[in-house]
C-alpha cells in the first residue's frame, strides 16, 4: 500500500510539474456587441448598424439583419446613441494647463518637472474619457523629453490616456523664442531646443529623434520681429535640411507658422502639416492644396487667448486676431486645403478638445466634414488609417458613443456615454 501510494504521489507531481512548463492556454478573446441608434464610420452615417468587437480588434460592421450577435457575446445598449471612431486631436501639449491660472513664462520656469508631469497624467484621463483615444502632442514646452515617458507609461497601461504621438522638444531658431524679459546675460531654460545653421539644425533633428521624437516640430515663425510682429525664423535651406533629416528616419515633420512667409517656406521644405496659419492668404492656400500640405487651425486656442486678454465673447466687438483667424479658416476651406482637427488644448482645458471642433461649424465647416476631420482625415494625415480612424473590420477597437446626432449638431460630441479604447472599455 505504501509503495502504492508513492507512485500515485510521484505521478501527481509529475502531472503539476507538466502544467507548469506546458504552453499556457489564452483565453478565446472577449466579445462585444454594440448597438447604437446609429454608426458614423468616420465617412458617413448609417443608421441601425451594429458593430462586433472581438479583443482589441473591430470584427464585424453592419445593420442588425446583416450582422448576428456571436454566442456569449456581451451585448452592450447603446439606445439614443452615435457610435464613432475614436476621436483624434492632432495637436496637444499635455505638459501646459490654461494661461489664466499660470502664465507660460510661469509654467516653463517655475512649476517643478514632478509637478508638470502629474498634471500631464490627469490631463491624458480627461482627453480620453472625452473621447479623445489618439493625440498628437506637438511639444512639451520646457519639460523635455519628458512625453516620452508619459507615451510609455500609457502604452503599459501604468497610466490611463489616448494613443500618444510625440514631438518632445521641438525646434525653434537660437533667440526667437521664449520665456523673454530677462536680464540679458541670464541664460533663460526655454520652451523648446535652440538651433542654428545647417549643420546644428542637422544635429538637433537627429538627437530628438533618437531621443524618442515621432515627429519633428518645428517654428518656422515667432513673434521675434520689431514690436513683437511675426516674422520666419529658419531660412529656406535651413528648414529644406531640418526635413531632409526627418524624413530619411521615417519621421514627418509639422511647423508652427502663422505668417504668409514662415508657411510659404514650410510648405515649400516639404512639412506635412501648418499649425495655426492664422494669417495665411488665398495664395499660401493653394500652394497648401497643390502641396498636399494640411492646416491645424487650432480655433479653440486663439478663441482662448482672446478671452484672457479681456474678450468678453461678444461677436459685435471680437478682436482683431480672431478675425483674421476666420477669412484664414474660410480662405482654407475655399482652397480645397485639408483641414485637420488640432485644437492646441493646454492654453486652454484638457477634456475640452470639443471646443475646436465647435468653433470649426461656427466659422463655416459642415458638422459631418468637421467629424472626418476628427477621425478618417486625421487618421490619414498621422499616417494611422490602416489601424484607426474608421469603423471596419480589422481595425483597433478605438469607439466612442456620444448621445444624439453629432451629425446633425456637433455638441452631441460633449455628451460622452462610452469610450473603448483597443477593446478595452475607459467609461461606459
Amino acid at each position: 500500500m505504501s509503495r502504492l501510494r508513492s507512485i500515485l504521489i510521484a505521478g501527481t507531481c509529475l502531472q503539476l510539474i507538466a502544467a507548469a512548463i506546458a504552453p499556457a492556454q489564452e483565453a478565446p478573446p472577449s466579445v462585444t456587441v454594440l448597438r447604437p441608434d446609429r454608426v458614423f464610420d468616420g465617412f458617413a452615417l448609417h443608421e441601425g448598424w451594429v458593430v462586433v468587437v472581438e479583443g482589441d480588434r473591430i470584427t464585424a460592421t453592419g445593420s442588425t439583419s446583416e450582422v448576428r450577435a456571436p454566442a456569449g457575446a456581451d451585448i452592450v445598449d447603446l439606445a439614443g446613441t452615435t457610435l464613432l471612431p475614436g476621436l483624434i486631436d492632432a495637436h496637444t501639449h499635455l505638459f501646459l494647463h490654461p494661461y489664466d491660472e499660470t502664465p507660460w513664462n510661469d509654467q516653463v520656469l517655475k512649476e517643478p518637472r514632478a509637478l508638470r508631469v502629474a498634471r500631464s497624467v490627469v490631463h491624458a484621463e480627461r482627453t480620453l474619457r472625452a473621447g479623445f483615444t489618439t493625440i498628437r502632442d506637438l511639444g512639451t514646452e520646457g519639460a523635455g523629453y519628458a512625453d516620452v515617458g508619459i507615451q510609455q507609461a500609457i502604452d503599459e497601461g501604468i497610466v490611463l490616456g489616448p494613443r500618444l504621438l510625440i514631438a518632445s522638444r521641438a525646434i525653434v531658431a537660437t533667440g526667437s523664442y521664449g520665456p523673454r524679459g530677462f536680464d540679458p546675460t541670464f541664460d533663460v531654460p526655454l520652451g523648446a531646443e535652440e538651433a542654428s545653421g545647417l549643420d546644428d539644425v542637422t544635429r538637433v533633428t537627429r538627437s530628438q529623434i533618437g531621443k524618442g521624437a515621432d515627429w519633428i516640430k518645428v517654428y518656422a515663425d515667432y513673434r521675434w520681429g520689431p514690436d513683437r510682429a511675426t516674422r520666419p525664423t529658419f531660412t529656406q535651406a535651413e528648414l529644406d535640411r531640418i526635413v531632409e533629416v526627418a524624413t530619411s528616419s521615417g519621421r514627418p515633420v509639422v511647423a508652427h507658422a502663422s505668417s504668409p512667409e514662415g508657411m510659404r517656406r514650410a510648405v515649400l521644405a516639404g512639412v506635412e502639416t501648418i499649425e495655426h496659419g492664422s494669417n495665411g492668404t488665398p495664395e499660401i492656400f493653394d500652394l497648401m492644396a497643390d502641396r498636399a500640405v494640411a492646416v491645424c487651425p487650432t480655433l479653440a486656442a486663439g478663441e482662448a487667448i482672446a478671452r484672457y486678454i479681456g474678450w468678453d465673447g461678444d461677436p459685435a466687438n471680437q478682436p482683431e486676431l480672431l478675425r483674421a483667424q476666420r477669412a484664414s479658416f474660410q480662405a482654407a476651406l475655399n482652397a480645397g486645403v485639408t483641414i485637420c482637427n488640432g485644437s492646441d488644448a493646454g492654453v486652454f482645458a484638457h477634456g475640452d478638445n470639443v471646443r475646436e471642433l465647435e468653433l470649426m461649424v461656427a466659422y463655416g465647416m459642415p458638422p459631418i466634414d468637421a467629424l472626418e476631420s476628427a477621425t478618417s482625415v486625421n487618421a490619414r494625415l498621422l499616417h494611422l488609417d490602416d489601424r484607426l480612424g474608421s469603423i471596419r473590420p480589422a481595425l483597433l477597437a478605438d469607439l466612442v458613443a456620444v448621445t444624439g446626432n453629432p451629425g446633425g449638431d456637433i455638441g452631441a460630441l460633449r455628451d460622452v456615454v462610452f469610450v473603448m479604447k483597443g477593446g478595452a472599455v475607459v467609461r461606459r
